[in-house]
Protein backbone atom coordinates (compact mmCIF):
# COMPACT_ATOMS: atom_id res chain seq x y z
CA UNK A 1 0.00 0.00 0.00
CA UNK A 2 1.13 3.55 -0.76
CA UNK A 3 2.22 5.35 2.41
CA UNK A 4 -0.31 8.15 2.76
CA UNK A 5 1.18 9.27 6.09
CA UNK A 6 4.62 10.32 4.90
CA UNK A 7 6.71 11.62 7.77
CA UNK A 8 4.51 9.96 10.41
CA UNK A 9 5.81 7.33 12.81
CA UNK A 10 4.05 4.00 13.28
CA UNK A 11 2.93 3.55 16.89
CA UNK A 12 1.81 0.37 18.63
CA UNK A 13 1.13 1.16 22.28
CA UNK A 14 0.42 -1.38 25.00
CA UNK A 15 -2.37 -0.44 27.41
CA UNK A 16 -3.45 -2.33 30.55
CA UNK A 17 -6.22 -4.15 28.67
CA UNK A 18 -5.19 -4.06 25.01
CA UNK A 19 -2.95 -2.42 22.39
CA UNK A 20 -3.52 0.66 20.25
CA UNK A 21 -2.09 0.96 16.74
CA UNK A 22 -1.78 4.12 14.68
CA UNK A 23 0.40 6.89 13.30
CA UNK A 24 1.94 9.96 14.92
CA UNK A 25 3.46 13.02 13.28
CA UNK A 26 3.92 16.77 13.38
CA UNK A 27 4.84 19.15 16.20
CA UNK A 28 2.70 21.19 18.53
CA UNK A 29 -0.17 20.54 20.90
CA UNK A 30 -1.57 17.00 20.57
CA UNK A 31 -4.71 16.16 18.59
CA UNK A 32 -6.14 12.64 18.56
CA UNK A 33 -8.06 11.53 15.45
CA UNK A 34 -10.54 8.65 15.79
CA UNK A 35 -12.07 6.91 12.77
CA UNK A 36 -15.52 5.58 12.00
CA UNK A 37 -17.13 2.45 10.58
CA UNK A 38 -16.13 0.60 8.38
CA UNK A 39 -12.73 2.26 8.28
CA UNK A 40 -9.47 2.46 10.20
CA UNK A 41 -7.10 5.33 11.07
CA UNK A 42 -6.32 5.43 7.34
CA UNK A 43 -9.49 7.46 6.79
CA UNK A 44 -7.56 10.53 8.04
CA UNK A 45 -4.97 10.35 5.25
CA UNK A 46 -6.22 13.62 3.70
CA UNK A 47 -6.55 15.44 7.04
CA UNK A 48 -3.68 14.29 9.27
CA UNK A 49 -0.80 15.62 7.11
CA UNK A 50 -2.47 19.04 6.88
CA UNK A 51 -3.03 19.27 10.62
CA UNK A 52 0.49 18.03 11.31
CA UNK A 53 1.90 21.33 10.02
CA UNK A 54 0.57 22.94 13.24
CA UNK A 55 -0.13 20.12 15.70
CA UNK A 56 1.16 16.82 16.99
CA UNK A 57 -1.32 14.51 15.28
CA UNK A 58 -2.06 10.98 16.49
CA UNK A 59 -4.44 8.88 14.39
CA UNK A 60 -5.31 5.51 15.89
CA UNK A 61 -7.39 2.39 15.27
CA UNK A 62 -10.20 1.83 17.73
CA UNK A 63 -10.20 -1.35 19.78
CA UNK A 64 -11.10 -4.24 17.47
CA UNK A 65 -10.48 -2.30 14.24
CA UNK A 66 -7.45 -2.25 11.96
CA UNK A 67 -4.41 -3.41 13.89
CA UNK A 68 -5.43 -2.44 17.43
CA UNK A 69 -6.01 -5.09 20.05
CA UNK A 70 -9.03 -7.35 20.41
CA UNK A 71 -9.62 -8.20 24.08
CA UNK A 72 -11.86 -11.17 24.81
CA UNK A 73 -15.55 -10.32 24.75
CA UNK A 74 -17.82 -10.69 27.78
CA UNK A 75 -21.45 -11.54 28.37
CA UNK A 76 -22.30 -7.89 29.08
CA UNK A 77 -20.20 -6.64 26.09
CA UNK A 78 -18.26 -4.45 28.54
CA UNK A 79 -14.85 -4.69 26.85
CA UNK A 80 -16.37 -3.08 23.76
CA UNK A 81 -18.37 -0.30 25.41
CA UNK A 82 -17.30 3.20 24.48
CA UNK A 83 -16.32 3.71 28.11
CA UNK A 84 -13.75 0.93 27.78
CA UNK A 85 -12.62 1.99 24.31
CA UNK A 86 -12.22 5.61 25.42
CA UNK A 87 -10.15 4.51 28.40
CA UNK A 88 -7.96 2.55 25.98
CA UNK A 89 -7.25 5.68 23.95
CA UNK A 90 -6.60 7.86 27.01
CA UNK A 91 -4.11 5.32 28.32
CA UNK A 92 -2.37 5.13 24.94
CA UNK A 93 -2.08 8.91 24.76
CA UNK A 94 -0.65 9.03 28.27
CA UNK A 95 1.91 6.40 27.29
CA UNK A 96 2.90 8.71 24.42
CA UNK A 97 3.37 11.56 26.90
CA UNK A 98 0.07 13.40 26.35
CA UNK A 99 -1.97 13.89 29.52
CA UNK A 100 -4.20 16.48 27.85
CA UNK A 101 -5.21 16.68 24.20
CA UNK A 102 -7.90 17.63 21.71
CA UNK A 103 -9.88 14.86 20.05
CA UNK A 104 -11.65 14.74 16.69
CA UNK A 105 -13.90 11.77 16.01
CA UNK A 106 -15.98 10.59 13.09
CA UNK A 107 -18.91 8.18 13.41
CA UNK A 108 -17.91 5.46 15.93
CA UNK A 109 -14.79 7.45 16.72
CA UNK A 110 -16.96 10.43 17.61
CA UNK A 111 -18.91 8.24 20.05
CA UNK A 112 -15.65 7.27 21.67
CA UNK A 113 -14.59 10.93 21.70
CA UNK A 114 -17.64 12.35 23.47
CA UNK A 115 -17.64 9.51 26.01
CA UNK A 116 -13.98 10.34 26.63
CA UNK A 117 -14.86 13.99 27.22
CA UNK A 118 -17.55 12.98 29.74
CA UNK A 119 -15.49 10.38 31.59
CA UNK A 120 -12.13 12.20 31.45
CA UNK A 121 -12.97 15.92 31.62
CA UNK A 122 -9.48 16.92 32.73
CA UNK A 123 -7.96 15.15 29.73
CA UNK A 124 -9.93 16.40 26.70
CA UNK A 125 -9.24 20.07 25.94
CA UNK A 126 -11.42 20.36 22.82
CA UNK A 127 -13.86 17.98 21.17
CA UNK A 128 -14.99 17.75 17.55
CA UNK A 129 -17.70 15.24 16.58
CA UNK A 130 -18.54 14.46 12.96
CA UNK A 131 -21.96 13.31 11.73
CA UNK A 132 -23.42 11.82 14.90
CA UNK A 133 -25.77 12.40 17.79
CA UNK A 134 -25.09 10.90 21.21
CA UNK A 135 -25.95 7.20 21.20
CA UNK A 136 -28.64 7.52 23.86
CA UNK A 137 -30.37 10.27 21.87
CA UNK A 138 -30.25 8.27 18.66
CA UNK A 139 -31.90 5.26 20.28
CA UNK A 140 -34.31 7.39 22.30
CA UNK A 141 -35.57 9.17 19.18
CA UNK A 142 -35.64 6.04 17.00
CA UNK A 143 -38.60 5.55 14.67
CA UNK A 144 -39.31 3.55 11.52
CA UNK A 145 -37.12 5.87 9.44
CA UNK A 146 -34.22 5.36 11.84
CA UNK A 147 -34.67 1.59 11.88
CA UNK A 148 -34.50 1.38 8.10
CA UNK A 149 -31.84 4.02 7.57
CA UNK A 150 -29.55 2.84 10.38
CA UNK A 151 -30.25 -0.87 9.94
CA UNK A 152 -26.54 -1.57 10.46
CA UNK A 153 -27.02 -0.78 14.17
CA UNK A 154 -29.53 -3.61 14.56
CA UNK A 155 -27.81 -6.01 12.20
CA UNK A 156 -24.40 -5.89 13.88
CA UNK A 157 -25.97 -5.92 17.36
CA UNK A 158 -27.88 -9.14 16.60
CA UNK A 159 -26.97 -12.16 18.76
CA UNK A 160 -23.75 -14.03 18.07
CA UNK A 161 -23.01 -15.59 15.61
CA UNK A 162 -25.63 -14.31 13.15
CA UNK A 163 -23.96 -11.11 11.81
CA UNK A 164 -20.49 -12.67 12.12
CA UNK A 165 -21.49 -15.54 9.82
CA UNK A 166 -23.16 -13.33 7.22
CA UNK A 167 -20.21 -10.95 7.04
CA UNK A 168 -17.75 -13.85 6.76
CA UNK A 169 -19.50 -14.99 3.59
CA UNK A 170 -19.08 -11.68 1.72
CA UNK A 171 -17.08 -9.07 3.67
CA UNK A 172 -16.75 -6.74 0.68
CA UNK A 173 -20.54 -6.47 0.36
CA UNK A 174 -20.85 -4.79 3.76
CA UNK A 175 -17.99 -2.35 3.21
CA UNK A 176 -18.91 -1.45 -0.37
CA UNK A 177 -22.54 -0.89 0.60
CA UNK A 178 -21.62 1.44 3.44
CA UNK A 179 -19.08 3.41 1.44
CA UNK A 180 -21.34 3.60 -1.60
CA UNK A 181 -24.63 4.41 0.09
CA UNK A 182 -23.37 7.03 2.57
CA UNK A 183 -20.84 8.89 0.42
CA UNK A 184 -21.60 11.52 -2.22
CA UNK A 185 -18.07 12.28 -3.45
CA UNK A 186 -16.85 9.99 -6.28
CA UNK A 187 -13.31 8.81 -5.78
CA UNK A 188 -13.28 9.45 -2.04
CA UNK A 189 -11.96 5.95 -1.37
CA UNK A 190 -8.80 4.96 -3.30
CA UNK A 191 -8.66 1.29 -4.20
CA UNK A 192 -5.87 0.43 -1.76
CA UNK A 193 -7.72 2.03 1.15
CA UNK A 194 -10.98 0.34 0.25
CA UNK A 195 -9.03 -2.94 0.19
CA UNK A 196 -7.61 -2.20 3.65
CA UNK A 197 -11.07 -1.51 5.04
CA UNK A 198 -12.35 -4.79 3.58
CA UNK A 199 -9.36 -6.77 4.82
CA UNK A 200 -10.24 -6.28 8.49
CA UNK A 201 -13.64 -7.87 7.84
CA UNK A 202 -11.98 -11.04 6.58
CA UNK A 203 -10.65 -11.71 10.10
CA UNK A 204 -13.36 -13.51 12.14
CA UNK A 205 -11.95 -12.20 15.43
CA UNK A 206 -12.11 -8.60 14.22
CA UNK A 207 -15.63 -9.04 12.89
CA UNK A 208 -16.70 -10.41 16.27
CA UNK A 209 -15.02 -7.48 18.06
CA UNK A 210 -16.77 -4.96 15.81
CA UNK A 211 -20.13 -6.68 16.34
CA UNK A 212 -19.50 -6.60 20.08
CA UNK A 213 -19.03 -2.84 19.84
CA UNK A 214 -22.51 -2.51 18.33
CA UNK A 215 -23.97 -4.85 20.96
CA UNK A 216 -22.42 -2.66 23.62
CA UNK A 217 -23.87 0.45 21.93
CA UNK A 218 -27.39 -0.98 22.16
CA UNK A 219 -26.98 -1.82 25.85
CA UNK A 220 -24.17 -0.31 27.93
CA UNK A 221 -23.55 2.82 25.87
CA UNK A 222 -27.24 3.68 26.03
CA UNK A 223 -27.27 3.10 29.76
CA UNK A 224 -24.18 5.26 30.30
CA UNK A 225 -25.71 8.11 28.30
CA UNK A 226 -29.03 7.83 30.12
CA UNK A 227 -27.24 7.90 33.48
CA UNK A 228 -25.31 11.03 32.50
CA UNK A 229 -28.19 12.90 30.88
CA UNK A 230 -28.86 16.06 32.85
CA UNK A 231 -26.22 15.29 35.47
CA UNK A 232 -22.93 15.56 33.57
CA UNK A 233 -22.00 17.98 30.81
CA UNK A 234 -19.03 18.29 28.50
CA UNK A 235 -17.01 21.23 29.77
CA UNK A 236 -14.61 21.81 26.89
CA UNK A 237 -15.52 23.59 23.62
CA UNK A 238 -17.35 21.31 21.17
CA UNK A 239 -17.38 21.52 17.36
CA UNK A 240 -20.17 19.67 15.54
CA UNK A 241 -20.32 18.99 11.81
CA UNK A 242 -22.66 16.80 9.81
CA UNK A 243 -23.34 15.91 6.18
CA UNK A 244 -25.65 18.52 4.66
CA UNK A 245 -27.85 15.94 2.94
CA UNK A 246 -27.37 13.08 5.38
CA UNK A 247 -29.65 11.55 7.97
CA UNK A 248 -28.30 13.52 10.94
CA UNK A 249 -29.14 16.84 9.31
CA UNK A 250 -32.44 15.69 7.83
CA UNK A 251 -33.87 14.01 10.93
CA UNK A 252 -32.58 16.20 13.76
CA UNK A 253 -31.44 19.63 14.90
CA UNK A 254 -27.88 18.55 15.78
CA UNK A 255 -26.70 21.73 17.49
CA UNK A 256 -29.77 21.86 19.73
CA UNK A 257 -29.22 18.27 20.83
CA UNK A 258 -25.50 18.73 21.49
CA UNK A 259 -26.25 21.86 23.52
CA UNK A 260 -28.10 19.61 25.93
CA UNK A 261 -24.75 17.91 26.55
CA UNK A 262 -22.26 20.78 26.43
CA UNK A 263 -22.08 24.47 27.29
CA UNK A 264 -19.94 25.66 24.37
CA UNK A 265 -21.14 24.23 21.04
CA UNK A 266 -20.62 25.51 17.49
CA UNK A 267 -20.61 24.06 14.00
CA UNK A 268 -22.83 23.35 11.04
CA UNK A 269 -23.38 21.18 7.96
CA UNK A 270 -20.73 20.33 5.40
CA UNK A 271 -21.31 19.89 1.67
CA UNK A 272 -20.48 16.21 1.43
CA UNK A 273 -21.67 12.78 2.43
CA UNK A 274 -21.21 10.95 5.70
CA UNK A 275 -17.44 10.42 5.37
CA UNK A 276 -16.45 14.03 5.98
CA UNK A 277 -12.66 13.52 6.44
CA UNK A 278 -12.40 11.68 3.13
CA UNK A 279 -15.00 13.60 1.14
CA UNK A 280 -14.37 17.18 2.29
CA UNK A 281 -10.85 17.30 3.78
CA UNK A 282 -10.13 20.92 2.82
CA UNK A 283 -13.40 22.18 4.27
CA UNK A 284 -12.91 20.14 7.44
CA UNK A 285 -9.29 21.22 7.91
CA UNK A 286 -10.25 24.86 7.53
CA UNK A 287 -12.86 24.48 10.25
CA UNK A 288 -10.55 22.49 12.52
CA UNK A 289 -7.74 25.02 12.08
CA UNK A 290 -9.98 27.73 13.50
CA UNK A 291 -11.39 25.53 16.25
CA UNK A 292 -8.02 24.15 17.33
CA UNK A 293 -6.11 27.36 16.61
CA UNK A 294 -5.70 28.34 20.25
CA UNK A 295 -3.89 25.06 20.85
CA UNK A 296 -1.28 25.88 18.23
CA UNK A 297 0.10 28.63 20.45
CA UNK A 298 0.80 26.13 23.21
CA UNK A 299 4.12 24.42 23.91
CA UNK A 300 5.28 21.74 21.43
CA UNK A 301 4.23 18.22 22.23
Amino acid sequence: MIDRFEGFDVIHVATPQSTVFGRSGGRGSPVLLLHGMPETHLMWHRVAPRLATRFRVIATDLRGFGRSGMPASAADHGPYSMRSIARDQVEAMRALGHDQFAVVGHDRGARCAYRMALDHPDTVTRLAVLDILPTGDAFGRADAEFCLGFWIWSFLAAPYPVPERYIAAQPAVLVDHMLGSLATEPGAFPDELRAAYIEQFTDPDRVHAICEEYRAAATLDRQHDDADRGSRRIGCPVLVHWAADGAVGQWYQPLDIWREWATDVAGGPMSCGHFIPEEAPEQLCESLAGFLGALAAGPPG
